[in-house]
């Protein structure tokens, strides 16, 4: 399990992109771990309890962004990245939730805007 403190899920099942966040944040010094499935990202969010999760919506097991809510009051302190390539509903957030969406494909231009004061 990640050592640092700055520690990141992503559950998504596009290979390509995953690898891409992976090497953007590790470049940052950041722990990266990977899911390609609902079922395993939530047992490694529940005990990694990552500083970002990036979260796909449309996911071989299941809808991703359905869970968005109840992880955002389960881990407050989680920046929660929605993520689809789909132009889908985002979910009503709980008040005060840390969380927004970016739209698929995601380039390096996105992450550097999005991410810049990593």
């Amino acid at each position: 399990m990640p050592t640092t403190g700055k520690n990141i899920l992503i559950i998504d099942d596009e290979t390509d992109l995953c690898l891409l966040l992976k090497d953007y944040f590790v470049k940052k010094n950041y722990d990266v771990i990977v899911s390609h499935t609902l079922r395993e990202g939530k047992t490694i969010l529940c005990s990694l309890h990552p500083r970002i999760l990036f979260l796909d919506n449309n996911l071989p097991d299941g809808a991703g962004w359905e869970l968005a809510p109840g992880i955002a009051i389960d881990f407050p302190d989680t920046y929660i990245v929605l993520i689809s390539a789909f132009h889908s509903t985002v979910p009503k957030m709980p008040a005060g939730s840390l969380f927004r969406v970016i739209e698929k494909p995601i380039s390096m231009s996105d992450l550097n805007k999005q991410f810049s004061e990593l």
